[in-house]
């Protein structure tokens, strides 16, 4: 049998930025979304630009209620579902390790690391059981997951067990057509990226801007890869602006 075509999404950290964006590329090409953030005015501003059938879920990737909550209503609102996009993180930088509280680093793998896990445990179940069997699931990584920025230490780190879970998670979900892909994004000119075209830190100390990227060529590049049958697995990507530093970084 051949894979059906894709046409229902979950999308984590829908709010703004790089989950927007791909939010509201999906839809004008015929998906179905289902928005996930804590923040529901905002879902809602995201939803307008939604052409195709969206559902606004309000809640925290964090909270496994929260996530079961989101992945039980997708289901009985579309169906089924075929793409998960764990896209909700956060990031603290420029502090020091010695300087750096417990509570910081916990914070970031709660949000990066564990809400990665739920969602992706989640998506997982129902991939298993519905009929035709199998989805794809897309991780937001980050170029941090292969090369830090000066004092990073709770991003870098979180980026790097997003590499672990991406490749696990292909390994055990091969029998069951589920793929599995990690997209490593490179200054994407968003709220949270935009201080980079300002002035960023290097690996030798020097403050300097850096190249950024529209964020609709990562939407575009995420559209395609889900567009992709699940015989077919992407299980790295990046994209970045072409004169951003990262090969030779340091």
């Amino acid at each position: 049998m051949s894979d059906p075509s894709p046409t229902v999404a979950i999308i984590t950290g829908a709010s703004s930025g790089i989950g927007r964006a791909t939010s509201i590329t999906l839809s004008k090409v015929g998906w179905s979304v289902a928005l996930f953030a804590r923040r529901e005015e905002e879902l809602r501003s995201t939803a307008k630009e939604c052409p195709n059938p969206t559902l606004i879920i309000a809640g925290n990737v964090t909270n496994e209620a929260d996530v079961k909550r989101l992945f039980e209503e997708t289901v009985k609102t579309f169906g089924r579902l075929d793409l998960l996009f764990n896209n909700a993180g956060i990031a603290t930088s420029g502090t020091p390790i010695e300087d750096l509280p417990l509570e910081k680093f916990q914070a970031v793998l709660n949000v990066n690391v564990v809400g990665t896990f739920l969602c992706t445990k989640e998506a997982v179940r129902q991939y298993k059981k519905q009929n035709p069997q199998g989805g794809r699931i897309i991780n937001n990584g980050s170029i941090s997951a292969h090369t830090p920025r000066p004092n990073s230490i709770p991003y870098t780190t979180s980026k790097h067990a997003v590499t672990g879970i991406t490749k696990s998670t292909a390994l055990d979900g091969r029998a069951f057509d589920i793929s599995v892909t990690q997209i490593d994004i490179g200054n994407a000119l968003t709220k949270m990226a935009k201080p980079l075209g300002m002035g960023a830190t290097q690996a030798d100390g020097v403050v300097r801007p850096e190249a950024t990227m529209d964020v609709e060529h990562v939407a575009n590049a995420i559209v395609h890869i889900a567009g992709l049958p699940n015989s077919v697995q992407v299980l790295e990507m990046n994209i970045m602006a072409t004169k951003m530093p990262f090969v030779g970084r340091g």
